[in-house]
């Protein structure tokens, strides 16, 4: 039973290690790109769906409204979610600097709101080239048009651009910081390696009659989760080869960590719900194998201390993992100009390895918080 055993966890770590190093692979052939000093042609829509966001939307609407990008061919709607703070008479505040604002006002309970606020302010739209961001996020001058340039050039349908956490006020929120990197790597990675499945709703773009041609929502409507990823997976499967990501600094979109544990897991149950919809299945195989592998250590970890044989098994799994994660993660982090987040994966793995365990059972079994309702 002993070899048995040896040989699952071995080679459950050697399926782990395989797929890190497809996910470096996968990072490394996206090359970095510089801002191209284009005239710009693309009538582009900043889409915001808001709700109860009043303490950071003022920020956001400013930080668009100072794109570096021609006003002629910029339009922003913001979809007011049935906040019931001061959000809509903050963003309403901006009408005469060319803001819109859309408010939903659905008379049955809907679990999809946000893909609705979406689909809304699509309808509305009359820009060529949708950009999706969120209402508590951050971003340079040179966002949009960093993102407009690399799709004119490119000739793409979709875009997927960083993101990442900042201001962090405490260590637990310095590791979410490293461990979504490690998420938007895994993004940007399989889109390197020609196999777009996964990204960030917080910076992301599409060609409206894209969205509208793969039947825009529509399948995928009933989770409230997934404006991002599970459309990102219908355009692949319609137009492979025509999605990329962005890798450039002036892309990059910043956003905040949760600053409670209660908080973060109901964050990452809401993705997790997304895999039940995934049409790649070798993305749910991704998923499980990683899981499976993350049982063993804990299994390995848990019998050491009856026999030292399975802690000894336990500590070269935990040496390999750690290993391959640095190479994986340090040109991610050097990316966001943070390498030395690196050094809190010591800390990192032991808690990572149990909250991906236990996010696992949990993701697609139960219904999650999220902006104050609950939702599945």
């Amino acid at each position: 039973m002993i070899a048995l055993h040896s040989f699952v966890s071995l080679f459950l770590t050697g399926i782990y290690l395989l797929l890190v190093i497809y996910l470096i692979r996968g990072w490394g052939k996206i090359k970095v790109t510089t801002p191209r000093a284009v005239p710009f042609q693309t009538k582009v829509t900043v889409l915001i769906a808001a709700r109860n966001e009043e303490e950071r939307i003022s920020l956001t609407i400013e930080d668009v409204l100072a794109q570096n990008y021609p006003k002629h061919l910029l339009e922003i709607i913001i979809v007011d979610d049935h906040s019931t703070d001061n959000t809509a008479a903050i963003i309403s505040s901006y009408a005469n600097r060319g803001v819109t604002l859309l408010k939903l006002n659905e008379a049955e309970p809907l679990n999809s709101y946000k893909k609705k606020a979406i689909s809304e302010a699509i309808k509305l739209s009359t820009g060529e080239l949708m950009v999706a961001t969120d209402a508590d996020c951050r971003m340079g001058p040179n966002w949009l048009s960093s993102i407009v340039g690399y799709y004119e050039t490119q000739n793409l349908v979709m875009i997927s651009s960083p993101v990442t956490y900042f201001e962090e006020r405490s260590l637990f929120e310095l590791m979410q910081t490293l461990e979504f990197g490690y998420l938007i790597g895994i993004g940007a990675a399989f889109i390197g390696n020609g196999r777009a499945s996964t990204c960030n709703g917080a910076n992301f773009a599409y060609r409206k009659d894209v969205f509208y041609e793969v039947g825009g929502f529509k399948g995928i409507d009933e989770l409230a989760s997934g404006d991002d990823e599970l459309l990102l997976q219908k355009v692949a499967e319609r137009y492979p080869g025509k999605i990329g990501f962005l890798k450039q600094t002036e892309a990059v979109v910043y956003t905040h960590a949760k600053h409670t544990l209660r908080e973060f897991m109901q964050q990452r149950r809401r993705w997790a719900s997304k895999s039940t919809k995934y049409k790649d299945k070798k993305v749910v195989a991704f998923g499980i194998c990683i899981w499976l592998f993350n049982i063993s250590l804990l299994l390995n970890a848990g019998l050491g201390f009856y026999n030292f044989y399975f802690f000894k098994l336990f500590l070269v799994q935990i040496l390999l993992k750690y290993l391959f994660e640095v190479v994986y993660l340090l040109p991610i982090t050097s990316f966001f100009k943070r390498s030395y987040l690196v050094s809190l994966l010591v800390l990192l793995i032991p808690l990572h390895i149990v909250y991906f365990v236990i996010i696992g059972l949990m993701g697609n079994n139960h219904k999650y918080l999220w902006k104050g309702r609950v939702v599945k």
